[in-house]
């Protein structure tokens, strides 16, 4: 393990746990030290700290095994510069981190040429998944994960369907799958958010009592991590002012970039995914503090009161929030549908489906459905084409209306609720005005349209 951040030294002591002897090494010695003072003595026979990437390498018997947890980007390239002119023909090198794909891509050609083995591998589940059992995503070559697979499954999570551990596809297939996991996930966080927003602004719920809601929805059809950490979240008091600590934390939300990938990937790929990118856009708009308090000087910023009975609007909240979660998923499945077709990756919705229900992040009950759905149909690149998955939907579009309406008429901001309403309205729509739009190319591009009525390519002299 090379890297002793939250995540690398977590999932060393995972591994080790598993029976297994670990060798780790980082560039910052006083990391290292620290994780040595910190193990007991059975995980310090299990775990050997090396001085230097040289005796890390000498520690590995062959073929070697060798997991990177550092920062992605730059940190990655300076460890394989190092890394790689140690290693030898056969040997195995696994990026843990949150790297772009497309770095991931460019890295397995630079390990080929030197006959290393290379895995881009997605990881997620936090510190607590990396330390008793993630959801790990790896991708590229396949005879590298044959010799890694029974280290990796006995770290991964476990559910009913096995552990949450697969081969998901090709090249930078392991990349690109968590970045989509991540995608999926900003946009489950912000819907959330705006459903809080709801119960707080718009219903004038206190803080512990939105956390209470939460806490039932999270024993129904919502059940999931995001939604009990919500629950969880909003119930904890701050201990300097004994008020709900989240009403005490700066409204202005950070990013690491993956769900701005997700979205630029998706742009490169001509899918859409806009409740994905209404999150990303809720994130950003969240960081331009000082402008949003101009704006609101200038334009007027009071929200007001949803004026309908509390417990009506709470039950349509439930659907309405479960309606947007599931067209969050079916974006985020869409798009690697469609990767997996584009870049040869190979990808197996229904195992993505399988490894996601436990370990990760966006870990929830709906994914057992959602697997179902795949299996049902193989070659299914869309959700909508489901009919399990549509029996499922249905029910919640007249709800998730109903709390858009109602939210913009008390001006509360829901752009990731009401995104995920326009995409369901728009794909079930037998004609939508992009007529119109391929029109109005013609007229000032000469770009052509197709007819109705009759086959080929036309133009049209709009001015006579």
């Amino acid at each position: 393990m090379i890297g002793l951040a939250v995540m690398g030294r977590n999932l060393a002591l995972n591994i080790a746990g598993r029976g297994y002897r670990v060798a780790v090494w980082n560039r910052h010695i006083r990391h290292t030290r620290d994780f040595l003072s910190a193990l007991t003595p059975i995980q310090g026979r299990q775990i050997d700290c090396a001085r230097s990437m040289g005796d890390f390498v000498r520690k590995l018997a062959r073929p070697r095994r060798v997991i990177l947890l550092v920062k992605a980007g730059a940190p990655v390239d300076w460890v394989l510069e190092g890394l790689l002119p140690l290693l030898g023909r056969g040997d195995i090198v696994m990026d843990g981190g949150n790297s772009h794909f497309s770095d991931t891509e460019r890295r397995q050609a630079r390990a080929l040429a030197r006959g290393v083995r290379y895995l881009g591998m997605g990881i997620s589940g936090g510190e607590f998944g990396a330390r008793h059992g993630p959801s790990i995503m790896p991708g590229g070559d396949r005879s590298a994960y044959v010799l890694v697979r029974p280290i990796l499954e006995k770290a991964a999570a476990e559910t009913s369907d096995g552990p949450c551990c697969a081969y998901v596809g090709k090249s930078s297939a392991g990349h690109f799958t968590k970045m989509v996991h991540n995608g999926i996930e900003y946009a489950v966080m912000q819907v959330l958010a705006e459903s809080w927003d709801i119960m707080a602004t718009g219903l004038g719920m206190r803080a512990g009592e939105a956390g209470e809601l939460f806490a039932r929805w999270n024993n129904g059809p919502l059940s999931s991590y995001l939604v009990g950490i919500t629950a969880t979240v909003l119930g904890r008091k701050d201990s300097l002012t004994g008020r709900p600590l989240v009403e005490m934390i700066r409204d202005s939300a950070g990013q690491k970039g993956t769900g701005k990938w997700t979205t630029q990937a998706a742009l490169d790929l001509g899918v859409p995914v806009p409740t994905i990118t209404a999150a990303v856009d809720a994130r950003i708009i969240s960081g331009h503090q000082g402008e949003r308090l101009l704006a609101g000087k200038n334009l007027g910023s009071s929200s007001a009161r949803i004026r309908a009975p509390r417990g009506m609007m709470a039950a349509a909240l439930m659907q309405a929030v479960r309606g947007a979660i599931l067209v969050s998923y079916a974006q985020g499945l869409h798009l690697l549908a469609r990767a997996s077709r584009e870049y040869g990756y190979g990808i197996r919705l229904d195992e993505v489906c399988r490894i996601w229900k436990g370990g990760c992040i966006i870990r929830s009950r709906e994914l057992d459905m959602l697997m179902r759905s795949f299996r049902d149909n193989p070659r299914l690149e869309h959700l909508f084409g489901s009919r399990r998955f549509a029996a499922v939907l249905r029910p919640c579009a007249a709800p998730l209306r109903r709390v858009v309406e109602r939210a913009l008429a008390a001006r509360i901001p829901v752009p990731a609720l009401s995104s995920a309403l326009a995409y369901r309205d728009s794909f079930v729509r037998e004609r939508l005005p992009a007529n119109l739009i391929q029109a109005q190319r013609d007229y000032f591009g000469s770009h052509t349209f197709e007819r109705t009525d009759r086959p080929g390519v036309f133009h049209e002299n709009w001015d006579g």
